[in-house]
């Protein structure tokens, strides 16, 4: 009885230390990230608004001009990188980076980008923080973004279509 208890015990624990990740309840996820991006922003000593969904944004370029709504076409020039502890926005890792503006639909992009662009008008910038839940989630995107990333994005809204 002894050995199989043992055995039981043995077997527990290299179950235990498995490589494989442990996920969080999406609500939990956001909480925990949330917490992440709010420090992270303090610690570089960037002042952001916060919206209730999580996103954090900084409008860098403000003008008056069109809002898009979901349904819409947009035109942007966009920087994404990894928001990582401990590194300077400026040397933080550039996951994506066209080289010429892309026009995309507001309805197929990120929650992060749908909320975000969607307090943006025509011709401003600005800098979107997304919590992994309104960016790539615990699937991340290969090996550029690994899962639950937090990641910001530098945007210019060129166009509203």
């Amino acid at each position: 009885m002894k050995k199989v208890f043992f055995l039981l015990i043995l077997v527990g624990m290299i179950a235990s230390c498995s490589d494989e990740p442990v996920y969080l309840p999406e609500a939990d996820q956001l909480i925990k990230d949330v917490e992440i991006v709010d420090k992270w922003l303090l610690d570089n000593k960037i002042i952001a608004v916060n919206d209730p969904s999580g996103l954090r944004y900084v409008i860098t370029t403000s003008v008056v001009g069109t809002k898009p709504i979901v349904t819409n076409l947009v035109v942007v020039k966009y920087t994404g990188k990894l928001m990582q502890s401990d590194v300077l926005p400026i040397k933080s890792v550039i996951f994506d980076q066209p080289t010429t503006a892309v026009t995309l639909k507001v309805s197929t992009m990120i929650k992060g980008w749908q909320k975000g662009l969607q307090v943006l008008q025509k011709g401003s910038k600005a800098t979107l923080y997304l919590p992994s839940g309104l960016a790539y989630g615990k699937a991340g995107v290969g090996r550029s973004i690994p899962p639950n990333s937090n990641v910001f994005y530098e945007v210019e809204l060129i166009d509203v279509k």
